[in-house]
């Protein structure tokens, strides 16, 4: 972690790595938490796989969809890690990406009480990472944590 280039978030969700792996990996319980409400989000590609795509849309109105996000997977290690860039997009292409590019990690670690969700966002540039904090970095991401735990700690750990 180079704080001069990366935002972190890190919580304690009391759910299964299994149950939070569940949601980022499975498009209807992605579009569920991944935009903060009341913006409706629907997943357009999920190929959680290295390489693979992910892309979605979002809308105010629940019927106008517009492009959210064109990323792909980097590194996808199954119940513990997912690496995704939107730096290039899902069909590979070189991506200048509106209003930052970014490498984001999701690490899913043991906890006593459910899991650490640990959330790494690299950026090239100190511009860029400063950017998406005067953006609001950590009240979206905040907020979608906050939406993914609500949805997964009904679960069994």
């Amino acid at each position: 972690m180079n704080p001069d280039l990366d935002l972190t978030l890190d919580r304690v969700i009391r759910a299964s790595p299994d149950a939070i792996w569940q949601a980022w990996t499975e498009p209807a319980r992605l579009a569920a938490w991944w935009l903060p409400a009341p913006t409706r989000c629907r997943v357009e590609r999920l190929e959680p796989v290295a390489g693979g795509a992910f892309v979605t849309s979002m809308s105010e109105d629940g019927t106008a969809f517009v492009p959210h996000l064109d990323a792909c997977f980097l590194v996808v290690d199954a119940g513990k890690r997912l690496v995704f860039t939107n730096a290039v997009d899902s069909s590979w292409r070189p991506a200048a990406p509106d209003p930052v590019s970014m490498t984001a990690e999701i690490a899913l670690h043991r906890h006593a009480d459910g899991t650490d969700y640990r959330v790494l966002v690299r950026h090239g540039d100190r511009a860029a990472r400063d950017r998406h904090a005067e953006l609001g970095f950590l009240d979206g991401w905040g907020t979608v944590t906050d939406q993914l735990a609500r949805l997964v700690e009904g679960g069994a750990r």
